[in-house]
């Protein structure tokens, strides 16, 4: 079962590609992207799959997202499973989000997390700093937006639990181009890459870290 050949038990028909994946706990599969039905059943961006890749129906998005999802990450808050989404989107099942939003574990929007404006561009990657941790709970956001919840933030930024932009975190001037990766070291620094040959007035080509401020 471990020699690199297909596994044909598990089978999805997706009619779009997947551009992020979490593989949860408890062997179930979330997938993002920018196709709008799974296995004949729609699904506008984000779905859940059981471990035979069948569509998991305890989740459900409704309407989805207006434009695909690009990154996905999972949290834990006070016990139940939560779900991060970034993109390009503005809204999701109905509900204003720009560029990021947090899911339930059915699918619904958590509207206890509430990023006001959001990012003014896509939210390409995703890092949530584990719940036992300083800031556990809190998000990292990458992208090529410059504005987050109406304050500069170019292509990197962390928001609160509760969605709103943390200014403890504050990366100066920023990246000079997207930031497309996301990730959170043991120590609390934090490593980014993307497209990206400056960060706040330093030159760095593609890949830079940052301290945990």
């Amino acid at each position: 079962p471990y020699s690199g050949t297909l596994d044909s038990d598990f089978g999805a028909i997706l009619d779009g590609a997947v551009r992020a994946l979490v593989s949860q706990g408890d062997d179930r599969l979330l997938v993002a992207g920018n196709f709008t039905s799974v296995n004949g059943t729609t699904r506008r961006h984000i779905a859940r799959l059981s471990y035979d890749g069948t569509l998991d129906t305890s989740f459900n998005p409704g309407a989805g997202t207006d434009n695909p999802v690009q990154a996905l990450a999972e949290t834990f808050l006070a016990g139940p499973r939560k779900i991060l989404i970034g993109g390009g989107f503005t809204v999701v099942n109905s509900v204003a989000r720009n560029g990021v939003a947090r899911l339930n574990d059915d699918g619904s929007v958590d509207t206890s997390f509430n990023p006001g404006s959001g990012a003014n561009g896509s939210v390409l990657a995703l890092a949530v700093y584990p719940t036992n941790t300083l800031h556990g709970g809190k998000v990292l956001i990458g992208g090529n937006f410059d504005l987050v919840g109406g304050a500069s933030r170019k292509g990197i930024a962390r928001l609160n639990v509760d969605g709103s932009l943390d200014t403890t975190f504050n990366p100066g001037a920023g990246a000079n181009d997207t930031v497309r990766a996301v990730a959170i070291q043991t120590d609390g620094r934090v490593l980014i890459g993307g497209y990206f040959t400056n960060v706040n007035g330093v030159a760095r080509s593609r890949i830079a870290r940052l301290n945990a401020d």
